[in-house]
């Protein structure tokens, strides 16, 4: 029933602005258009607003999961166009701050003393108020200043709700949309749940963010404030405060001597780092949480704050997205396209020299282009649009590492419109390579896996001999145990139960039918009577369509 409320609310608020066009645009819902027709909403609205204005109004007003959600989507132009994103990319956390009484209430009891007791200063006025939590200025009792962030009071229920909301909505698109199983609807909304479930625990981003500050420890490029462990809690992190620019404030740049071509490639070289070099990334890289540090201006380092989401990848994944871009770089096309297929990215029998020649396509005329004008995020989203051709399926675990690369190439470009991010980038990433899959790697696993071998080399021997004396004897068992295995059992149980629910219904559907059409003919052989017979075929058509319709909708 909350759902119900909420699901009302959400659809009122997208009438208000005149988004019910995109949902009667479906075609599932397309026979009931005449109700963008009777929305009073419309008949007044101005024309001078487009689409993409009115969504982002919309999700603004939504609340804060639908503006994390489409700060998410504002990535996906392979999905939603470059008209509609770049309205997303707009989209701010514009939530009132809540009451200082309320942020205090929390903060003593979370950290077990009166405010007093565990800061010298603690200034009321809020410094920060976004969707998940407010910031504050403070000082240690020995003086150190650090700022305090405190979890709005109740947003888990909320955002839990609106979760619910959310894969509703997803497993219907899912149903009902043709490019849904290529977009794979649900699986991004599971992702960005657990992204956002996870902003909640301050612990866990406070641990994010040590991990972070170890493995950059000592560098010029990137700097990580400090964790204060004694005063973080599950809703309430404290943190050094730090003092840089923001790092699109050019005017203040400039006027510090900071030398902007270095600071672009620094960031690009950070991010390759995270992702290739520690696997760990700041997933969460807008502007917003970006500053420099001026006080080397010729060697200008970053500061990076809000460490709630972080991001890392599987081996191979990492593996093959190394290659793409090594490949790419080298106008290796072919590969390219051997790399998608063998990852499972694009249906396995998608031909190998079609799959070039649209990535060639795509390609070529964008290497064409000054470096000034190229943009590697556009040709990551074309690559994108060209596969949907080739079934190619969207791969949720790389969609916060897609969301950091398009923000980091972004801020390269404004800070130094000519970066040339190949040159930057193709000596790392060769280099990565040459050490995961050349002799360096070979005598790097056998000297990391050395412990193991020396200790199981003794059994080999017996082992086996005993092996070979169960396939000697026909004494070897193969046994089957995995989640998938039990996930397939699920469902064909399921399956079985939807059979059987159709069956009945069916026979129930039928019967009734042919009962009706006896009535008349032979009244006497089932009772007679002129309010029996209708009696009986309604006791076995309701319950008869009832199980049709249940076995149909559970149908995934």
């Amino acid at each position: 029933m909350r759902n119900l409320f909420r699901l009302v609310a959400v659809n009122f608020t997208m009438a208000r602005f005149g988004l019910d066009e995109i949902v009667l645009s479906i075609h599932f819902f397309r026979p009931l258009y005449w109700l963008g027709l009777i929305n009073p909403f419309n008949w007044f609205r101005s024309r001078e607003q487009s689409q993409a204005v009115r969504l982002r109004l919309c999700i603004e007003s939504l609340g804060p999961i639908f503006i994390k959600f489409g700060q998410m989507l504002s990535t996906r132009r392979d999905l939603l166009g470059d008209e509609i994103t770049d309205e997303l990319e707009k989209l701010l956390d514009r939530v009132p701050p809540f009451p200082w009484q309320q942020a205090l209430a929390i903060l003593e009891r979370e950290l077990g003393m009166p405010l007093e007791t565990a800061f010298k200063s603690f200034d009321e006025r809020e410094i920060a108020s976004a969707s998940i939590a407010q910031v504050y200025a403070a000082q240690l009792a020995d003086g150190e200043a650090v700022v305090v962030k405190i979890v709005r009071p109740g947003i888990e229920r909320r955002i839990r709700q609106d979760i619910e909301l959310l894969l509703l909505l997803a497993r219907l698109a899912e149903r009902y949309w043709d490019e849904a199983p290529r977009v794979k609807p649900v699986q991004i909304v599971r992702e960005f749940e657990t992204t956002i479930l996870h902003e909640l625990d301050l612990v866990r981003e406070a641990a994010n963010a040590n991990e972070l500050r170890r493995h950059f420890d000592g560098s010029t490029d990137l700097y990580v404030p400090r964790i204060y462990w004694d005063f973080c809690r599950r809703r309430v992190l404290v943190m050094e405060r730090i003092a840089g620019i923001p790092v699109t404030d050019l005017a203040r740049l400039n006027a510090h001597g900071v030398n902007l071509e270095v600071l672009s490639r620094k960031g690009v070289e950070i991010f390759f780092t995270q992702v290739f070099q520690h696997n760990y990334f700041h997933a969460d890289m807008h502007p917003g949480n970006i500053f420099v540090d001026p006080g080397s201006p010729e060697d200008p380092r970053y500061i990076a704050v809000d460490f709630g989401i972080m991001g890392s990848l599987s081996r191979s994944d990492q593996r093959y997205l190394a290659e793409n871009f090594v490949a790419f770089f080298n106008r290796d096309y072919r590969r390219v396209a051997e790399l998608h297929v063998d990852s499972g990215w694009v249906d396995p029998d998608t031909r190998i020299d079609e799959f070039e020649a649209a990535v060639r396509t795509v390609c070529e005329p964008m290497f064409q282009k000054p470096l000034a004008e190229f943009s590697f995020g556009q040709l990551l989203v074309r690559l994108f649009q060209t596969a949907r051709a080739f079934n190619m399926e969207i791969q949720p675990q790389l969609l916060l590492l897609e969301k950091t690369f398009l923000h980091i190439e972004g801020i390269g470009r404004q800070l130094y419109p000519q970066l040339d991010l190949w040159d930057t980038a193709k000596p790392f990433l060769e280099r990565w390579l040459s050490e995961q899959l050349g002799t360096r790697a070979l005598i790097k696993g056998l000297r990391q896996n050395l412990p193991y071998i020396a200790e199981h080399l003794p059994d080999l021997p017996q082992l086996a001999f005993k092996a070979l004396d169960r396939i000697a004897n026909d004494k070897l068992q193969v046994e089957m145990s995995s989640a998938q295995l039990e996930a397939l059992k699920q469902e064909i149980r399921a399956a079985n139960r939807r059979g059987v629910r159709a069956t009945i219904g069916a026979s129930f559907v039928i019967s009734a039918s042919v009962i009706m059409g006896l009535d008349g003919i032979a009244p006497i052989m089932i009772g007679g009577g002129p309010i029996l017979v209708p009696l009986i075929s309604a006791v076995l058509f309701v319950p008869g369509l009832y199980l049709l319709l249940s076995s149909y909708l559970d149908n995934p």
